[in-house]
Order: C-alpha cells, then structure tokens, then sequence
C-alpha cells in the first residue's frame, strides 16, 4: 500500500523526500524484513502474553518422550505472528498489481485460515472436556478431519495452478529453438553471440543437472494426449502444495525445528527468484526468464524476517508454538514459491527435511500395517515416527536434533543452487 500509494502521488506529480527509493525493490526488501523482524520480536511477544492469558496452550500428546511435560501449557496458535510478519510488510513495500504477488499473499492467508481452524477445534475440544470434568487427551480427531485439510490444500493448488496456466500475466521466456525470428522474442547478448527468448505456450519447469535446465511437462504425455498437459500440471501443482504443506506441518514437532529449516529455505528461494527474474543472471545461469517475478524479493524477505523473528521465542525452550496455523501456512507458502518460480523440480533437494519426515511416517504407518496382516503383530521400522521422535528415542537432546535438522538442510540449499550451473 505505501509503494502504491507512493508510486501514484508521483503520477500525479508529487514527490516526497526519498520517495524515489522505494523503487529499489532491494532497498523494498530490506525494509521488509526489519519490519517483519519488529512486528514479529515486538508485537510478538504482547500475542504471546495474550495467548497465554485466554489459556491458548498446547496439549502434550502421551509419547513417553523426554521433557514432553514441561511443554504443556505453552503458548499455541503462535503461527498468527509469522503471518502477520509476513502480510503487514508485503502490503506496506511491495507492489500489489503484481499476479505473483497477490497470489502469495492468497496462499498465506488460504492456509493460514485453515490451520487456525484446526487449531481453534482442538482447543475448543479441550476446553469442551474441561467444562466436563473429564482428563483430556490430545488426538488424532480434535481438530479438522484428515480429509478437510486435503480438500483446502487441494483448492489451493487449483487456484494456484490455474493463475499460473491461464492468467495473461503469467509470461515465462525459454530458449528459442526454431530457425525463424519470432517478432514478439527477446533478444539478449551472450557468449556464443545472441540468445532468442520467447513465452513458453505450455506448462514449463526447471530440471536439475540437465543441458537447458527446462522440462515440458507435455512431455510426460503421449502425442495424441497432449492437449490435457493443463490437466496434468494442476494435478503436479496439487500434489506438491499437499505434500510440502503437510510435510512441514509433519516437521514442526520440536522446538524451533520448523520454523528455522523455513527460513533457510527461504533464502534458497529469494536466490531462485532473483536468479530467474534477472534477464542477465538466467542467461548466465541459462534458465527461463521469469518477468515481473523480481517483487516477490519483498514478500521472501518479510518470510524470512517473520521466521527468524519468531525462532526467538520459538527456540528451546519454546515459548510459543506456531500450531497448525503456521506450520501449514508456511509449507504452502514455500509450494507455491516453489512452483511460480518454475523450480518445483528441485524440491526434493531443498525441502530434503520435509521429504525424510514425510516419508519416515508414510513407511512406519504402511510396514506397521503390512506385518500386523502377514504376522499378527505390528513391527516398526523406526522407534518412533516422524523423524526427529526417532532420534528423541536414540537419546538425542532436541536442540541437537534441531541444529542438525538444519545444518542438513542448508547442505541441501547450497547443492540445489549449484544445480543449476551442474549439467
């Protein structure tokens, strides 16, 4: 609203002292993530305070974990903070004619909403139990049905999928391959002479390690089929925004664990954001072309500015847990980048995290089932699942748990960035 607001009192012929920064979109994104960093260490912790006030607090699920007890009664819901971190300075600093930004800010919002419900249903069950006297236990059903959450994660996806095919905005530049010269291409000086660019007309991607970095999802169809490839990428676009959403929604089981693998994914993705959107740099890089896509610098940087703002209280020992409301908003936040960026490819290597929780569930809960049939008793692969409850069982301290989380985390930030010049 204040770039809007700034940029339309210049076409009216009105200038205000350092008025012309703010069309430094670097300048945008700095200011974007102090703010966030404010809002998130300031306002934060009064939210907290509130929280703790109205008896918003996490109830422990029994898993005879180490230190399970002293995390009763703690703040919940926390995820509010990072949404506001993220909303208030993208509003304020970036550019809301921008498609890409809007849809960002929808995807928060959509998921942000849906893991508020969730949230608010479990703590209505154990306020529900309280007023009948009875213990409370947290489960599998006090919040959203499995299902409900599927069908948000799903809508989103559509949405997303949707602006991305069928918006004018939406322009995505590769590599000309025809003998012709296409009069709506772009032409950019490079090393072996001249590199023609022109909009892709299908659904395009970036592919690791590959000559070109580009991948036609109408590939993956047979000739005679390739006039559903639209069908195809929506169900691609679904699937991702579900499973990275509950994947980090899956990671969020230790203190600070979540929220600081998000921020380090989220400097990954500003470095994929600024490489596509720099006509130089994709040229160097030799990957698509992605006009416009510069603004969402402001909305990466208050991202990362809210996550790290709320690690503060969110370190061991947490003083707020970001509940459903964050951890959901957050993994979809991170699809949706991913995936406008045109670099969904490569989320197995940065969201590596993600993908090792996800699957430590997906294999506990199917051997457990497959050897309860086959031999009467249900067997384990892992002491305990997700992931890090596995390691808590080995004896590890859940800092070290964390910190190492992220040091894996960041090696596989470093080695889908390289991926990109690797081929």
């Amino acid at each position: 609203m204040l770039y809007t607001l700034f940029e339309w009192l210049a076409k009216e012929g009105l200038q205000f002292p350092g008025s012309r920064l703010l069309q430094y979109i670097t300048l945008r994104a700095m200011l974007a993530t102090l703010l966030s960093l404010f809002l998130t260490l300031y306002v934060g912790k009064r939210i907290i305070l509130f929280l703790a006030a109205r008896q918003i607090g996490e109830s422990v699920r029994e898993l005879g974990l180490k230190g399970e007890e002293q995390k009763r009664g703690t703040p919940t819901m926390g995820g509010v903070i990072i949404l506001l971190g993220i909303l208030i300075p993208t509003m304020l600093f970036a550019d809301l004619t921008k498609v890409y930004v809007r849809l960002l800010v929808l995807s928060t919002l959509w998921l942000g909403v849906v893991g508020f419900i969730d949230d608010w249903l479990k703590l209505r069950a154990k306020r529900l139990s309280q007023a009948a006297g009875k213990p409370y236990k947290k489960g599998e059903k006090d919040g959203l049905a499995a299902w409900s959450k599927i069908l948000g994660q799903v809508g989103l996806g559509l949405i997303i999928g949707a602006t991305l095919l069928f918006n004018d905005h939406v322009k995505v530049y590769r590599e000309y391959e025809g003998v012709d010269q296409p009069a709506q291409a772009i032409r950019v000086p490079s090393a072996q002479g001249e590199r023609v660019l022109v909009a892709a007309d299908e659904p395009v991607t970036t592919i690791p390690f590959v000559r070109g970095h580009e991948f036609n999802y109408s590939k993956l169809l047979p000739e005679g089929l390739r006039g559903y490839t639209w069908l195809l990428y929506l169900l691609v676009v679904i699937f991702i925004v579900t499973a990275v959403s509950n994947g980090s929604n899956i990671t969020d089981g230790v203190d600070g664990l979540a929220t600081g693998i998000s921020a380090i994914i989220g400097v990954c993705l500003g470095v994929f954001a600024y490489a596509s959107g720099n006509i130089r740099m994709a040229e160097y890089l030799n990957i698509m072309y992605i006009p416009n896509i510069g603004e969402l610098s402001i909305f990466i940087a208050a991202m990362v500015g809210a996550c790290i703002g709320f690690l503060w209280y969110n370190a061991y020992p947490a003083q707020v847990f970001m509940g459903d409301t964050g951890s959901l908003a957050l993994g979809g936040i991170i699809a949706a980048l991913a995936i406008i960026i045109r670099k969904e490819l490569l989320i197995p290597i940065f969201c590596a995290v993600f993908l090792m929780e996800n699957l430590s569930v997906i294999i506990q809960v199917s051997w457990f089932k497959y050897t309860r049939k086959h031999y009467g008793e249900g067997r384990r692969v892992f002491l305990m699942s997700p992931l890090h409850h596995h390691y808590q069982r080995l004896g590890y301290h859940e800092s070290k748990i964390v910190v190492r989380f992220w040091i894996v985390t960041l090696m596989c930030v470093v080695f889908a960035i390289m991926s990109l010049k690797i081929r």
